[in-house]
């Protein structure tokens, strides 16, 4: 099998958790329990079509109900996902790794894969808002109340500025006058958010799940991730704060297909027939069942 095939199967073998310790480093930890990391997942399907659906981690949970759903009237299609941080994504699609979908928790990724060509015209679509949350463990004593106090923590889970979930949090932080104004957010460093936090321990994570699972075992006090990644979370965490979208703005995620040079017309057909379900209003209520909102243009 070609090399791009031998990567998607190492992925399968990573997992990990950067724990708080020290401010912008990352650290080996427990193997992650969200079921969420980096890693290519085959699901249902017998049939000789298989599609390469790159999404971002937040999506994970939801992307496996929905390809369960999808794959009782479409069984000959092959589901394959690659989950990670939208920037790691739209950075693996540029070096050449077989991707027939994407959906990205941010335009930002989309807008710059859009203008290099790799995004198949007409295919694009917005999907679901979501909404930045600060939270902690269920029985935690924090003093933070949200990112207003985000000083009080005595660690902080935070992705870094490539991570969608990473950019917005700082967004926010700029909104309120924490952060200083700058021209691109994402390029605020770990570092640059701990100083400004009077010097707080800042453990830097790859993606939501890896934030949100820092939380969940309690290496870190408290954690910016999005509201849908507390679903099936409900009894081990608690939310300190939805975050007004008059801070982050709308966080959209927009799916789109990408052009790959090694699928077939079948497996392009595919692509774009999952991409519509994907859309559908019986995916709408689906997305909705995991705290994502779909009142989406």
């Amino acid at each position: 099998m070609k090399r791009l095939t031998a990567l998607f199967m190492t992925a399968l073998l990573i997992l990990g958790l950067a724990a708080c310790g020290s401010t912008g480093a990352d650290q080996k930890g427990p193997e992650d329990k969200t079921g969420e990391e980096s890693a290519t997942e085959v699901r249902a399907g017998s049939g000789n079509t298989e599609i390469k659906v790159f999404i971002a981690a937040s999506l994970s949970k939801v992307m496996e109900d929905l390809a369960a759903k999808y794959n009782e009237t479409h069984p000959d299609v092959k589901i394959t996902f690659n989950a990670d941080s939208s920037g790691t994504l739209m950075t693996q699609i540029e070096e050449g790794f077989a991707c027939d979908v994407f959906f990205s928790a941010a335009q930002k990724q989309m807008d710059e894969l859009a203008d290099k060509g790799f995004v198949v015209e007409g295919t694009r679509d917005n999907v679901v808002n979501n909404q930045l949350i600060v939270l902690t463990q269920k029985d935690s004593e924090t003093e933070v109340t949200g990112l207003a106090d985000l000083a009080k923590a005595k660690s902080i889970a935070l992705a870094d500025g490539s991570v969608p979930v990473g950019k917005y949090t700082r967004v926010a932080l700029i909104a309120l006058g924490i952060l200083p104004e700058t021209e691109d957010p994402s390029l605020i460093t770990t570092i640059q958010v701990s100083d400004a936090l009077g010097g707080v321990e800042i453990s830097e994570q790859g993606n939501v799940s890896k934030v949100l699972n820092a939380v969940v075992e309690g290496s870190c006090e408290v954690g910016t991730t999005y509201y849908s990644d507390t679903y099936g979370f409900e009894d081990q965490v608690k939310v300190l704060e939805t975050v007004s979208y008059d801070l982050t703005g709308n966080i959209i995620y927009p799916i789109a297909q990408i052009n790959n040079e090694e699928a077939d017309d079948e497996e392009k057909a595919a692509a774009k027939e999952f991409i519509d379900y994907i859309t559908s209003d019986e995916a709408k209520a689906v997305f909705n069942s995991y705290y994502f909102d779909t009142n989406v243009e």
